[in-house]
């Protein structure tokens, strides 16, 4: 089984002075996911978690909805020529009657650890597939001392960055922004489709009164699997890109990036944001 990290010899400079020392590291290594036994995409990862990451996934691309829709998820044996399992392969098997999105199951994707599945589908594909279209009843609002607060909570929570530095994290918080989960990754996408693996292991989907905050940009891949959960909040330290904007606006969830201190932007979905005073508009 791979280890979440690693340790290797590297050569320190400080200030002149020179030495050699081990330094820990973020282990990163592929995970085949395969559905119904046909491989279906490749991600480079960190190790662990890995069956709530299948899972994850595939509620991203639209194959399932709830625990019932999952038969089982195992590790293929005999995934190398020698016949020894790598731990890199999982098999996830569908329940019977689960009707599979069309798409070409022999694509061999692609994943890679910094940007996703590249060539995703587009706008309309994502509000045609979601199973839970963003319609909090009643609506879920948030202030924005409570979204300035997230963060460090989230570092807090980081456990193996603070031996490495070299991992992303996503977190789930109720609207009173208690933590409900957490889980680092190489890859972001892959923190997220972590915890919304384990949330369908649960049988909590749709995750329609949480907030999802992520380290690092808002990329259009990280509101789609938002979206797919039926996450109304969508919040980051970094930036988004201009197509998780459109997708947040078409969509009704709420997207916060720069959220740094008490400072943040809204890029969409303002009206679950609780305001002392009305927005200046200009």
């Amino acid at each position: 089984m791979g280890r979440v990290t690693e340790r290797r010899k590297v050569l320190r400079i400080r200030d002149g002075a020179v030495s050699a020392r081990p330094d820990t590291l973020v282990a990163e290594e592929p995970l085949e996911i395969r559905l119904n036994g046909k491989p279906l995409a490749i991600t480079m990862r960190t190790p662990g978690d890995d069956f709530a990451l299948a899972a994850g996934f595939l509620v991203s691309e639209g194959v399932l909805a709830s625990a019932a829709d999952l038969q089982n998820i195992v590790y293929c044996a005999g995934a190398t020529a020698d016949g020894s399992n790598t731990y890199n392969v999982v098999d996830v098997r569908t329940a019977p009657g689960v009707v599979l999105p069309d798409f070409t199951l022999e694509r061999n994707v692609y994943t890679s650890s910094s940007c996703g599945l590249c060539g995703k589908a587009s706008l309309d594909a994502v509000r045609t597939t979601t199973r839970w279209p963003i319609a909090d009843t009643p609506p879920l609002r948030v202030t924005p001392e409570l979204l300035a607060a997230l963060p460090d909570r989230l570092r807090a929570a980081q456990r193996v960055f603070d031996r490495t530095g070299g991992l992303h994290a996503a977190a789930l918080f109720d609207e009173d922004g208690q933590l409900l989960d957490t889980r680092e990754d190489v890859g972001r996408h892959n923190a997220v489709d972590k915890l919304i693996g384990r949330a369908l292991q649960d049988d909590a989907l749709p995750l329609s009164r949480t907030i999802l905050m992520v380290s690092g940009r808002a990329s259009f891949e990280l509101a789609q699997k938002a979206v797919m959960a039926g996450i109304p909040v969508l919040a980051a330290v970094s930036a988004p890109s201009s197509l998780a904007v459109d997708l947040a606006a078409e969509t009704g969830l709420t997207l916060v990036g720069f959220l740094r201190g008490s400072s943040m932007n809204v890029y969409a979905g303002e009206e679950r944001i609780v305001l002392r005073e009305p927005a200046a508009r200009g």
